[in-house]
């Protein structure tokens, strides 16, 4: 008995010792680890030019660097973040961050969903017209800012001299803080709607024809089959186009910098972008700036997490 027992005391530490073998040989033959030279040299680039970066820039956040000595890392603390938290500007600029976060994607899918129903009808060139509302997305901000510069210009703009045929003063519209953020937001919605409506014109393509033949049956109107069958299906493409829109909105500095050609945006449309580069590139505040940069960067966060979260929860990633 004694003897068995010493026997496969001793050959069973031989069988994990040779089934780690198996496994380390079978990884080592794996398609991941062959195909490394392919992957692994971008990937350590992508590690340290963009994480590596994005760590470095908190680790300054944490410090008092001007950009001209080199930073302290003795005494990190959060006084630039308490510093943001208590200066106007900055409520201000994530005031605004957070109405054009809501409006803008709210606007572009409500307008989107109602361009996509249009189409999903069959109206005479559909496909045209499909063109003309998805062709802004193509443009860069760069080139919309220019546009919408133009249509804005209080002398010569085409919006003032439609305004002034009517009667009606010029109005300023990036001047006056009351409607220069309501102009921005007007602008971009212009440009993203369109993306808004091909990814719900998807999403309504993939919809059986027969719920709607079943609620024409049963006597419900077009409006109420829409309002309660058929948007209700229309989840993961709101999803979906809210993500994207979202995200184009905290990018939306280039934006406002091509619209003025300078740090300081209009009045009433400062953003948390736009005060993180003229802080550090106008007055030197790079410490300060990279608080406001790791806070744009959470606030990123808070919109992508929740949506992986869900695509998980779905079974797509």
């Amino acid at each position: 008995m004694a003897t068995q027992e010493t026997t496969e005391s001793t050959t069973a530490p031989t069988e994990e010792v040779v089934d780690w073998q198996t496994k380390l040989r079978y990884f080592l033959n794996s398609d991941f680890v062959r195909s490394s030279p392919y992957w692994g040299i971008p990937f350590v680039l992508m590690g340290i030019a963009v994480y590596g970066g994005i760590g470095y820039n908190v680790l300054i956040s944490f410090t008092d660097f001007s950009g001209i000595s080199s930073p302290t890392y003795s005494n990190l603390d959060l006084e630039m973040y308490r510093t943001a938290f208590a200066n106007e500007a900055f409520r201000e600029a994530a005031i605004n961050n957070l109405i054009l976060l809501v409006a803008f994607t709210t606007v572009s899918l409500i307008l989107g969903l109602f361009l996509a129903i249009l189409l999903d009808h069959g109206i005479r060139y559909k496909d045209k017209i499909q063109t003309v509302y998805l062709l802004p997305m193509a443009l860069s901000f760069v080139v919309t800012a220019q546009l919408w510069r133009w249509m804005y210009n209080q002398e010569s703009g085409f919006l003032n001299v439609v305004v002034t045929g009517l009667g009606f003063e010029p109005i300023d519209w990036l001047g006056n803080p009351e409607i220069a953020l309501a102009s921005v937001i007007f602008a971009l919605v212009w440009q993203f709607s369109g993306y808004a409506m091909v990814v719900y014109l998807a999403g309504l393509q993939s919809i059986p024809r027969d719920q709607f033949e079943a609620a024409k049956v049963d006597g419900a109107s077009t409006l109420r089959t829409y309002l309660r069958i058929i948007v209700p299906q229309l989840k993961e493409s709101s999803v979906s186009a809210a993500v994207v829109l979202m995200v184009f909105a905290l990018k939306a500095f280039t934006f406002l910098y091509s619209l003025v050609g300078q740090y300081r945006p209009p009045n009433g449309t400062d953003i948390l972008a736009t005060l993180m580069v003229r802080q550090a590139f106008k007055f030197g505040k790079w410490a300060y700036s990279a608080a406001i940069a790791t806070m744009l960067l959470l606030l990123a966060l808070s919109v992508i997490a929740p949506y992986l979260v869900y695509q998980h929860r779905q079974g797509s990633l």
